[in-house]
């Protein structure tokens, strides 16, 4: 691969078809402007089959500073992420404005992430850092024919580089940067036996300090959404004269950041009028940074009694074997076991004041995948066809540890504007403090899911292809929650007081003396008399069950080589399951949730031009969505539920030009109105949903643009040099899930910091080397100008109308130090 197809790669990001085996269909060139990739698992320039993808190489993933998946906004327009509390379980990925908000281990991604042909179940899962990679690609619109399980919005696929069983090499990478980041990178890759056993070693560090200062009424006590993780990844690689191909992968990851703190941007009337100061929680009620608003964004100070903790670890094995049956067919089995466990701590109440925490949250996910396929071709190779099954069992487990703090009790005095003095509960409970009051409620989910597909390409006359995909896919899932343990005398109290005299306890009190997320899992014993504690968790352990089956047809003409156009309908789904909250099941409610289906249509065209200096590749796509899965916080539980309609309607246009071989330019435009249509209540007639109707989806910018380019040059007969420069810009954008408040439907207004203003981030990064790429040192920068955007805006639990938002990265640079043997 030549220096002109690296520097095309290093600044392109092009929606395009791809088929491509994934046993030892690595990313080459046939010439200099032809990419093999594997986003339909069968080996084919990236430029011919009918899939939008885009595909990333490893010069690409280095020069934009992309370390892992949350990073990959920074290379394709289509792609988005945003992450929220937990790095374990709240990460969400959208493409195409599409995605599956996620606080609960129970949600499952719409964009269904593939590492080495594995699907990682969570996208916390998925988190690692990335290195010695091949190749990622994000294959756009459902995938459900191909990709295992959960592909409604995209698939996102991630190789790593094999073992190379003819020569011995690998190299170091060492960066430095601001907020004394530290990031250590290496591979080795050893023939064992000539040509025939290879062991590859791959190994990462990150540390970084925090973002975002922690503080309380002493001052900083903290940093938040730091990073302190490294990556073990150990392959064995063989390559047998019969033509079989074996693959063992080995991993180990773990994280011990402290993740994620939200920063209050507008205050609560409770402050602005005095009352948290007349119960005796100050002024601010427990906020201490300086400002409010979008300077709260730009000081990036958060208000907590704790900085969150975490660690995170998660080991793995993959096999992988290829054998030819024949001459014109092979066949590929992919098996995998995975566990993660993820340890959290974190302030629930986002202030510096001792109410409302998460002692330890304790996850444990393990997953064991089967994929067994035959693939070849036929009618001398007009046909290539692709039969399958698939088999996976994963078990979730998790535990959680709340607490009140010592001022829960005036808080709630101050939540009913002072009317019952500084501590209403411990009056009215019959002298209970609250800070004794402690529970653990733990959830458990099994889950099954086996699937039978084939995807077959016959071209029906000369550069005219059909493509026809099913799958069968069958899911079966036992879920339940239970009250290991509860101490909870002030919520017995609450209830006490109630009986006796029910006008005495204001419905507020009901509410927050029996807090939900502590408040004793009392299953089927509140009586018609006790009708306000119907909100109290309830038990439970029930089955869901479903099947489905997913299609697609696709036509393809090639009319004036090299000049494609393609038509695509896919029908895809998304299972359901359980919403694993303790509240899931009160006052009798189902904890389960409906599958996702979605009817997905899509016109295309790839071209290129000039000799090939301009490629030029065009989609147009319309997403129907039914039963679309939404989870939402709404002040007492996280709650789930489905809204009948949503829809996704948009273009990508992509273009990469090089006008010389030193000299290459990029821009990508997507336009995407993601959006609830104004009938997408149907026959519901919540105020959650019906307050969806008619507003565009959360995070889905109308318009995101990317443009590049990168000059590389030699200097004399050793050194070589490369700019490069990335500019990505998105528009306005709904960073919550309610566009308004619900309990007013007449009023629209979106709530308070709600819209993200359209913002310009900009990359650059520049470096010089040998030509031989033995050593090489970049200087770099991320977001040059340091624009600060919100990723996830919410209602402050516990604060009577104040707002707080996670924040995405800030600026950071730095040096990076090469070298290659």
């Amino acid at each position: 691969m030549n220096r002109v197809l690296m520097a095309a790669l290093c600044t392109t990001a092009i929606a395009t078809p791809a088929f491509a085996q994934d046993q030892g269909a690595e990313e080459a060139a046939v010439d200099d402007n032809i990419i093999i990739v594997t986003a339909t698992r069968r080996a084919q320039d990236v430029q011919d089959i009918p899939l939008a993808v885009t595909a990333v190489s490893p010069v690409q993933l280095e020069r934009q500073g992309v370390v892992n998946v949350q990073d990959i906004t920074q290379v394709s327009s289509s792609f988005s992420t945003s992450n929220a509390q937990v790095a374990s379980g709240s990460v969400v990925l959208q493409i195409r404005g599409v995605g599956t908000t996620s606080n609960n281990i129970g949600f499952e991604s719409a964009v269904g992430i593939f590492i080495d042909g594995v699907y990682q179940s969570r996208p916390g899962i998925a988190l690692s850092e990335f290195v010695d990679v091949e190749r990622v690609e994000v294959l756009r619109g459902p995938q459900g024919t191909l990709f295992g399980r959960n592909t409604s919005a995209g698939a996102l696929t991630i190789t790593n580089v094999r073992p190379d069983v003819s020569e011995f090499g690998g190299f170091v990478n060492a960066t430095y940067g601001n907020h004394d980041l530290i990031n250590v990178q290496g591979a080795i890759n050893v023939p064992i036996v000539q040509d025939t056993l290879a062991l590859r070693l791959t190994g990462a560090y990150r540390e970084r300090d925090g973002v975002i200062d922690v503080i309380d009424e002493t001052g900083k006590i903290g940093e938040s959404n730091e990073k302190d993780q490294y990556l073990i990844r150990g392959q064995l690689g063989y390559e047998g004269d019969s033509g079989l191909t074996v693959r063992v992968i080995g991993d180990f990851s773990k994280s011990t950041a402290n993740c994620c703190s939200a920063v209050e941007l507008l205050p609560s009337p409770l402050e602005t009028s005095g009352i948290f100061e007349a119960v005796g929680l100050g002024p601010r009620g427990g906020q201490f940074q300086p400002n409010s608003g979008q300077q709260a964004a730009d000081d990036r100070i958060a208000s907590a009694n704790f900085e969150p903790r975490g660690e995170l670890e998660q080991w793995g094995i993959t096999a992988e074997v290829e054998f030819p049956i024949s001459d014109s067919a092979d066949i590929i089995y992919i098996g995998s076991y995975r566990e993660f466990d993820s340890r959290e701590s974190y302030d629930s109440d986002f202030t510096a004041l001792d109410i409302f925490d998460v002692d330890l949250a304790r996850a444990n996910i393990n997953t064991m995948t089967h994929e067994l396929r035959v693939q070849g071709e036929a009618l001398d190779g007009a046909l290539n066809w692709l039969v399958g099954g698939y088999y996976s069992d994963e078990d979730i487990n998790q535990d959680v540890d709340f607490s009140l703090g010592g001022d829960y009790d005036a808080l709630v005095g101050a939540l009913l504007g002072g009317a019952l003095g500084a501590n209403p509960l411990q009056q009215l409970s019959g002298g209970v403090d609250p800070s004794v009051v402690t529970a653990t409620n733990s959830y458990s989910q099994s889950s099954k899911s086996w699937s039978l597909f084939t995807h077959n390409t016959l071209e029906i006359i000369d550069g005219l292809e059909l493509t026809v995909g099913l799958r069968y896919s069958d899911e079966s899932k036992d879920g339940g929650f239970e009250q290991t343990a509860s101490n909870n005398p002030l919520c017995t109290g609450i209830r006490a007081a109630f009986a006796n005299n029910p006008a005495a306890v204001p419905p507020a009190v009901v509410s927050l003396g029996c807090f939900a997320f502590l408040a004793p899992a009392v299953g089927s014993d509140a009586t018609d008399a006790e009708i306000p504690f119907a909100f109290l968790p309830r038990p439970f352990d029930g089955e869901f069950n479903d099947s489905e089956l997913i299609y697609t047809g696709k036509i393809a003409y090639e009319f004036a080589a090299p000049i494609n156009i393609y038509a695509s309908f896919t029908h895809g789904y998304k299972s359901g399951g359980f919403n694993l909250d303790s509240t899931a099941a009160a006052g009798g409610a189902d904890p389960r949730f409906d599958s996702e289906e979605v009817d997905a249509y899509e016109i295309g065209m790839k071209a290129k031009f000039l000799d090939d200096r301009v490629t030029l590749n065009i989609a147009g796509f319309h997403e129907e969505f039914t039963n679309f899965q939404i989870l939402e916080f709404t002040g007492a539980q996280f709650q789930t539920f489905n809204v009948p309609k949503a829809k996704t309607t948009g273009v990508e246009i992509e273009t990469v030009i090089r006008p010389d071989d030193n000299f290459t330019l990029n821009a990508g435009l997507t336009y995407t109105d993601a959006r609830y249509p104004s009938d997408c209540a149907g026959d519901l007639t919540d105020p959650q949903v019906l307050n969806l109707c008619g507003a565009s989806l959360t995070n889905a910018p109308d318009i995101v643009a990317i443009a590049g380019a990168t000059y590389e040059r030699d200097i004399g007969n050793n050194l070589d040099f490369f700019l490069n420069g990335q500019i990505r810009m998105e528009s306005d954008r709904r960073t919550s899930t309610q566009p308004s408040n619900p309990a007013d439907l007449d009023d629209p207004t979106p709530l308070a910091f709600d819209v993200q203003d359209g913002n310009t981030k900009i990359n650059l990064r520049a470096g010089i080397g040998s030509q031989d790429d033995v050593w090489a040192i970049e200087a770099w920068v991320n977001n040059l100008t340091n624009e600060i955007t919100r990723g996830v805006t919410f209602n402050t639990v516990l604060r009577s109308g104040s707002r707080s938002a996670y924040l995405q990265e800030p600026r950071t640079y730095g040096l990076t130090l090469r070298g290659k043997f």
